[in-house]
């Protein structure tokens, strides 16, 4: 089900008592120091990461990615920017329906693996730059406006108010952002997990609620539509799936496996030839036309 509302230009006092902008920044800082190692399987400049990622998302992203571009405006003639491309999960299906793509990603796994997918599928109309959003100069490394700019599942950067100001002034039309309203199925994991077995508190990262009060702030009155958001992970044994979820989250010492065997005891079933762990969360569509006589 899919629930949508306008934020109307209109005053709201309790979105100006704050800056959004520093609650973000908040946020992220919380959310980065409750991360006390580093998972090697989210190093994304390593190609074999990116190619796990791309196999993964290619099947059990399907769905939204089918919703998401239906949900463009977009036609042949349509440049469009996508940012934290990743291994070209919109930008490989969304070349053949419009005139170019330029992808920005940091990942240097992630760009092998999208340039080699537009190779073998024939793409020539994708171009990548192996940056961090945050890093664009958008007279040095874009070229012209985009009519439309898309950030899906990628907001990480630290100044959201200065990313989306230039995702705003990169567009001649359209920008759409897509970003998580609650705490995703992996990251409720952590929020579970992490205290009984490393004895500190997991901080959720911000959210799309920043993101509305920062936009309103920017005088941007987005469209917003709530959407499901599924989460699967899939093992060929239970040993395999405790491996994965032993690295995930850390666990080194005999306590710790029973606390995450514990855990994932009543999370897990049973299909034909898998084992599968998965959950719902909701995530957040948010877009905003341009006001062209600004421009």
């Amino acid at each position: 089900m899919r629930y949508s509302f306008v934020m109307c230009p209109v005053p709201a006092p309790p979105w100006n008592d704050v800056d959004w902008n520093e609650i973000w920044k908040a946020r992220q800082r919380l959310h980065e120091s409750s991360k006390h190692f580093d998972d090697p399987s989210h190093n994304w400049n390593k190609r074999e990461n990116a190619e796990r990622y791309d196999s993964t998302s290619r099947c059990e992203y399907d769905d939204r990615v089918q919703i998401t571009i239906a949900g463009l405006e977009i036609t042949k003639n349509s440049r469009v920017l996508d940012i934290g491309a990743g291994p070209g999960t919109l930008a490989i299906p969304l070349a053949p329906l419009v005139k170019e793509v330029t992808a920005v990603e940091p990942g240097a796994g992630m760009i092998s693996v999208l340039n080699e997918r537009a190779r073998r599928e024939g793409i020539t109309n994708v171009t990548c730059i192996q940056k961090r959003w945050e890093d664009i100069d958008c007279n040095r490394d874009l070229s012209g406006y985009y009519d439309v700019v898309i950030a899906s599942l990628s907001l990480t950067m630290k100044d959201i108010r200065d990313a989306l100001e230039k995702m705003d002034a990169a567009s001649s039309d359209y920008v759409y952002l897509f970003w998580f309203v609650d705490m995703p199925f992996w990251e409720r994991m952590y929020a579970d997990l992490w205290e009984p077995l490393h004895g500190s508190k997991y901080y959720p990262g911000p959210k799309a609620d920043c993101l509305f009060g920062v936009l309103y702030q920017l005088g941007i009155y987005a469209n917003i539509e709530m959407l499901p958001l599924k989460k699967e992970y899939r093992f060929t044994t239970s040993d395999d799936m405790t491996a994965f979820f032993r690295r995930r989250f850390n666990v080194t010492t005999p306590a710790q496996e029973i606390v995450l065997d514990r855990y994932l005891s009543p999370l897990f079933r049973h299909e034909e030839h898998a084992i599968v762990v998965s959950g719902v969360s909701t995530f957040a569509k948010i877009w905003w036309k341009k006001d062209k006589k600004k421009m």
